[in-house]
């Protein structure tokens, strides 16, 4: 063969000393061999390929008499001959060709070691281009099925497993946790553009994944289908069940999924929800039993969010639910999801929360409405389920996700009984601290005793004296007189406008009191007189209290405007004396042609405004406050005539 010179590799010094050198080697038993020969050896396969010299290095190792020296040495070739391959050179096919050789050749257990060395190695730009070279010749060697489209990494892991029946399920999941590993470094694509395009081809790796995985699985399916199973066949089905939790964490949790498009994350997602009852693993035991199994693959965070993904595939995008036992009742599979759900909000990634929200959502769903009781409320999920999308309409800047959050709020609310409502809205208004989240809660608030009111659905938490407590929260002004108006402003607004309501409906009321005292001198029905003593303590208990906590919030209210209104005025005339003194000096400095300081607005938090949008807002704030005034009369108008009428009467 054509050997390197002198002045390729210093290693390498002339062709007789090289002759020399591989006789040597040849005549070395293996364990005699030093780690100089192996270093020696990689830079003479390197010096070959750097030179386009594969044909010649093929040869050199395809040799019979250089048999024991490749099988000895042979695996430090390999990652020099996957580089050469990834770069598509002149000596691609003898290259593919050196690494069946080696794979057939070499030490199996050598070979997996420079295997996975290789894969903690592989730069950032070259990831996918490695996983995803290919090697046709391949699907003749071993397992033509699987082989089509597989990737040089999977197929050499693959032949040497194949190779090692002991301690092969160890060396399964060093192969599928090296390889998830690197994978895990490339961006997951975000939309469905993205994923056609598969810039960084991972899609196309985890599509060459799931099949590498094919023939364990099968094997696994086998061996239970036997009855006849190891303790190998044990820690076999382990690592599959490893592999397809890490997938669902990572792309699935991250990737957008859609049941009306399936793509090539979609399919993956579908083989991994078959894999799993393939292997013998059920999903409800997965899902709703995993804590009572206290397997080491459910307590990190990380298997948490894999079952989070693994509900939002199997109740959201409804893969293999129909394999899925139906004895589980809505309300338990609420109870039990609600632990991803929280798991899911919690999360910053706009992905995670969009899932977690369409879990809620979906978990909700088949949930009798007004049926859940108030002790599940003293379940910590479902009192931070709530909160996390309490958080999600407060603080998240995309506009989707909390008009999403705001739906599955209100779908949340409707499932609770009225009692259970009831508590969850004392919550919300003492924990929210969110005008706009407290006005939402206020009109829902008006909402339950309308309900009770026209249905005739009397109970004492919205229409009795457990109602004064949530009024007391509502009515009230959390900093007195010293209030901040404008940030209070939904708030207020809504709880005026309840206050409002229960002046007027109160006349309707002691109506229906009338006829119903009427209907009940002609005949004794026990319903009817269970719902009057509701509608009699309402008018008799609440309404004495509900005054009360009207005229102490309505005055606070007064002074708290008044001083808002001086305030926000005395602002709006300071900045228009400034824009007149800025108008002024404009045109001095016009006639002068010198220049002046800029006038800055005196207040910090309006400082970054420009003068326009400064007085917009201060206009606002008055006619804001004209509107609360309004209201205000007009409720003691309503009461005014209410008192008149009483005397009349």
């Amino acid at each position: 063969m054509g050997l390197p010179t002198r002045a390729e590799e210093t290693l390498i010094v002339d062709e007789d000393e090289v002759k020399d050198i591989i006789q040597r080697w040849r005549n070395t038993p293996e364990e005699k061999l030093k780690p100089e020969d192996y270093q020696q050896f990689k830079k003479f396969g390197s010096v070959c390929l750097t030179g386009a010299d594969g044909a010649q290095l093929l040869k050199f190792l395809q040799d019979e008499e250089n048999r024991g020296i490749v099988k000895s040495m042979g695996c430090v070739l390999m990652t020099p001959l996957v580089n050469e391959v990834v770069k598509k050179g002149k000596s691609l096919d003898h290259c593919q060709a050196a690494i069946t050789h080696l794979t057939m050749t070499c030490s199996p257990d050598e070979l997996m070691h420079s295997l996975l060395q290789l894969t903690e190695d592989i730069d950032p730009g070259a990831i996918s281009e490695t996983i995803l070279t290919l090697l046709p010749h391949l699907q003749t060697v071993w397992l033509p099925l699987l082989y089509t489209n597989a990737n040089i990494v999977l197929c050499v892991a693959v032949l040497l497993l194949l190779q090692l029946e002991d301690g092969k399920a160890a060396r399964l999941g060093s192969a599928l946790g090296a390889l998830q590993q690197q994978l895990s470094r490339l961006p997951v694509p975000y939309s469905s553009q993205q994923e056609d395009e598969d810039e960084h081809g991972l899609c196309r790796c985890y599509n060459a994944l799931i099949n590498f995985t094919k023939p364990f699985v099968e094997e696994v399916k086998r061996k239970i289908g036997s009855s006849v199973t190891s303790s190998e066949d044990e820690e076999l089905r382990t690592e599959l069940l490893k592999f397809c939790m890490r997938s669902l964490r990572e792309p699935l949790l991250e990737a957008e999924l859609n049941r009306d498009r399936k793509s090539s994350l979609w399919l993956f997602a579908t083989e991994i929800m078959v894999t799993l009852p393939a292997i013998q693993e059920s999903l409800s035991e997965l899902l709703f039993f995993s804590p009572l199994k206290k397997s080491p693959q459910t307590d990190s965070s990380e298997s948490k969010e894999s079952r989070a993904c693994l509900a939002y595939l199997l109740f959201v995008q409804l893969i293999t639910i129909d394999s899925f036992p139906a004895v589980f009742s809505p309300v338990f599979v609420l109870q039990c999801n609600m632990e991803y759900i929280n798991q899911l909000l919690s999360s910053k990634k706009e992905s995670h929360v969009l899932k977690g929200l369409a879990l809620y959502e979906k978990s909700l769903e088949n949930v009798q409405d007004n049926s859940l009781p108030v002790s599940l409320q003293d379940l910590k999920s479902f009192y931070s389920a709530p909160q996390n999308v309490r958080q999600v309409l407060t603080d998240c800047p995309m506009q989707n996700l909390r008009e999403t959050g705001l739906q599955v709020l209100q779908l949340s609310i409707d499932k609770l009984d009225s009692e259970a409502k009831h508590k969850f809205f004392r919550c919300m208004l003492k924990t929210s601290h969110h005008a706009g989240v407290e006005s939402y809660i206020v009109k829902n608030i008006r909402n339950q005793v309308e309900c009770s009111i026209k249905q005739c659905n009397a109970n004492k938490w919205f229409l009795g004296e457990e109602l004064l407590p949530l009024l007391g929260l509502v009515l009230s002004l959390p900093q007195g007189a010293q209030t901040d108006l404008l940030n209070s402003m939904d708030k207020i607004m809504e709880s005026l406008n309840l206050l409002r309501y229960l002046l007027i409906r109160d006349t309707d009321l002691r109506s229906t009191v009338s006829q119903s005292n009427v209907l009940l001198k002609t005949t004794l029905l026990p319903g009817k007189c269970t719902k009057l003593m509701i509608f009699s303590s309402y008018l008799q208990i609440v309404w004495e209290k509900l005054c009360r906590i009207k005229d102490e919030y309505l005055k606070i209210l007064r002074v708290c405007i008044s001083i808002s209104r001086g305030y926000y005025a005395a602002e709006l005339k300071a900045l228009r004396q400034d824009q007149k003194i800025k108008a002024r000096e404009a045109r001095d400095a016009a006639r002068s042609s010198r220049l002046v300081k800029s006038i800055t607005v005196k207040k910090e938090k309006m400082s970054n405004m420009s003068p326009e949008v400064q007085h917009q807002v201060l206009q606002s704030a008055l006619v804001t406050f004209d509107l609360m005034e309004s209201l205000i009369f007009r409720i003691e108008e309503i009461t005014d005539e209410k008192q008149k009428s009483q005397k009349l009467n």
